[in-house]
């Protein structure tokens, strides 16, 4: 339960989210919709201003490779560490710092130099990649028994966020007058989710009960679940940071204006709005759980066929493909939320998954950013990201023959006519 009085004495704050379970539950609630909210919008509102940036910094290719590189490389490598941050300072402290970081590292980019760019996005994505880990374990103590309905608000906040961010980042840093002011105004949003979880990490556990908590998360790498969440978690990053980093750009070189690039982004982003939803309640019925992977990892393919095949005047088709494609996300986070016997073992997994997945998923935005540097086209690296996606729907197809078993949280193996535990 969210309130417990046998707790000792806290901080003002903190008693009034202990004694009213209703205050404790809203700020529950409206903590998991402002987080999702911030999860891409620091990584969104930049890709539509990479071209802007590198004029007005004047850096070249390989700063402007790594750049859309360096969130994905947070990802991994703080990520990788998120589980012993969560042990060491509890569940809601730990958001609670992550978002901390986030504020502070969108704020800093309002400075314009390349070292603040740079740093400030190495700050606030490491924030973020805590909250990635971090957040499938707050939904199953949260929200356990509605895990489906606050993966969707999660993952359509998040949609809601990177979509509204994409449309309005290139009109904005137009009136801000410069594009790394307009960058650090999304400081703001990260900050209201902060001063959210704030009452909430007064409730983080005592540090000598997390050790008899923690369960190691790289052995998970020899199980077949392990290998398959991290490869399809990798595969999904990969495609969607790839996007999310290079569709304006891509765009923009073959003739279209950057604000209408950047509303092609904003289409990708809002067509998962509904996308998600549809793929989760598919979901949500374990016959279709296969189903909703293969639907949306094929939407993915085609829409990167189109991206390569179709002229710029249709890439509105392209988006929307694509947009399909990544309901794969709130499918693997659905599927994370609800596995594991205990929080622990979900954030293990979720661990594993995310800080391996996101280190395969670094090399999407990165290698297309130097084969175009090299190149002087897309076309390659397009061709190797439609093979990318061949792979996410082979492998998608393998996840969705594990489903997850809501009475002792498990996941089995549904394939054919037996059903056997998997561990």
């Amino acid at each position: 339960m969210i309130s417990d009085s046998s707790q000792p004495p806290s901080p003002p704050s903190a008693s009034n989210v202990r004694s009213s379970p209703w205050l404790a539950g809203f700020l529950a609630v409206a903590a998991v919709i402002l987080v999702g909210l911030n999860l891409r919008i620091g990584i969104a509102t930049a890709s539509p201003l990479f071209h802007g940036l590198q004029e007005s910094l004047g850096y070249g290719t390989l700063i402007a490779s790594l750049l859309p590189t360096i969130p994905v490389l947070c990802f991994a490598v703080a990520g990788a560490g998120a589980s012993t941050v969560i042990r060491r300072t509890g569940l809601e402290r730990g958001i609670t710092l992550s978002l901390l970081l986030l504020t502070a590292g969108l704020a800093l980019r309002v400075v314009e130099s390349t070292w603040a760019l740079l740093a400030g996005t190495v700050i606030g994505m490491c924030g973020l990649a805590v909250c990635n880990v971090a957040m499938p374990s707050f939904i199953r103590e949260y929200h356990g028994n509605r895990a489906a309905s606050m993966t969707a608000a999660y993952t359509t906040t998040m949609s809601i966020g990177a979509t509204f961010a994409s449309a309005v980042s290139v009109p904005l840093a137009a009136q801000a007058g410069s594009p790394s002011t307009a960058l650090a105004l999304w400081a703001i949003p990260a900050s209201l989710a902060l001063l959210c979880f704030i009452p909430l990490s007064f409730r983080s556990k005592p540090t000598a009960s997390a050790p008899a908590e923690h369960v190691s998360p790289w052995p998970l790498l020899a199980t077949r679940k392990g290998l398959l969440f991290t490869t399809v978690f990798g595969i999904q990053s990969l495609l969607v940071y790839t996007v999310v980093s290079w569709l304006p750009h891509i765009l923009i070189s073959r003739g279209l204006q950057p604000a209408s690039a950047g509303v092609m982004l904003a289409i990708v982003q809002g067509v998962g709005i509904p996308v998600g939803m549809i793929m989760l309640w598919m979901a949500s019925k374990p016959r279709l759980l296969r189903s909703a992977f293969v639907v949306a990892s094929t939407g993915s393919l085609l829409g990167f066929i189109a991206l390569l095949l179709l002229p710029v005047e249709l890439s509105l088709i392209a988006a929307v493909l694509i947009g399909l494609g990544f309901g794969v996300f709130p499918l693997v986070m659905l599927m994370l939320s609800r596995s594991g016997s205990t929080g622990a073992e979900t954030t293990a997994l979720s661990t594993v998954a995310q800080s391996v997945g996101y280190l395969l998923a670094a090399l999407g935005p990165f290698v297309l950013g130097l084969l175009q540097g090299a190149l002087g086209s897309w076309t390659a690296g397009l061709i190797i990201v439609l093979g990318v996606a061949v792979a996410q729907l082979i492998f998608c197809y393998k996840l969705g023959g594990l489903r997850t078993e809501s009475a002792a949280r498990k996941l089995i193996e549904v394939d054919g006519a037996s059903v056997g535990q998997r561990s």
